[in-house]
């Protein structure tokens, strides 16, 4: 399996766009025909799933800096493809999100009695305007909260991203410190093999000296004793 940084960011590649394909067929057909519980099960689904499509595209900044210099901006132009689909799906699930809510307060007990005049001094209308009324309050206060988690979220994914990044920078520091000592390592085994036969030549140079010595001493000696006792 090739665990290479284009290869692994090819594949995340793949898998984010089988499930922004996904997301998208779910949010513009099935979703908008389910109601109730059924439709608020899909939309958490889709967040579910919306939080996978973050988590890959996560990993493919990852796998950035890790690529050879000369093909790594063609791989950020397609990260920040990656990027602008997947922000296109989060607007359109807050879009069906605000349109369920909108769908359920004025689906509910007391909207307007008629519609043509919603500004008839009918108290149960007035009431039904006041409900409505606190309704798109809460709403955009829903819409407000969810826009500064989604600042939130963004900006862990950022710092998460960097620190997966410092994380790499560090484990490549580490493997090159790695390489480097097992270089050294064999370079001390080969001097001590070097040592080692530089001592054994010495010994034998030694051995071969005294030899010599004892044979020219044992001439001498013959020179004499011919000399001496003859």
């Amino acid at each position: 399996m090739d665990n290479s940084p284009t290869a692994l960011f090819e594949n995340y590649d793949e898998d984010f766009k089988q499930l922004l394909a996904s997301l998208k067929s779910k949010l513009e057909g099935d979703v908008k025909q389910l109601k109730g519980e059924q439709r608020k099960a899909a939309l958490k689904k889709v967040s579910e799933e919306l939080d996978e499509a973050e988590e890959i595209v996560a990993q493919m900044e990852v796998e950035l800096p890790s690529m050879p210099v000369s093909i790594r901006q063609t791989y950020q132009g397609r990260l920040a493809t990656s990027k602008q689909g997947l922000e296109k799906v989060k607007k359109t699930l807050r879009d069906v999100r605000s349109e369920n809510q909108r769908s359920e307060l004025l689906s509910g007990p007391g909207g307007f009695p008629n519609p043509d005049d919603p500004y008839t001094d009918d108290p149960s209308a007035y009431s039904a305007r006041t409900r409505l009324l606190q309704g798109t309050e809460t709403l955009a206060d829903g819409s407000r909260r969810l826009d500064n988690a989604h600042r939130i979220a963004l900006e862990t994914e950022d710092v998460g991203g960097e620190i997966l990044r410092n994380l790499r920078g560090q484990r490549e520091q580490i493997e090159h410190t790695r390489d480097t000592l097992v270089q050294a390592d064999s370079s001390i085994d080969r001097a001590a093999g070097t040592l080692k036969k530089m001592i054994f030549k010495m010994y034998q140079q030694k051995f071969l000296s005294a030899a010599i010595i004892a044979v020219l001493v044992i001439l001498i000696l013959i020179v004499l004793y011919s000399k001496l006792f003859r």
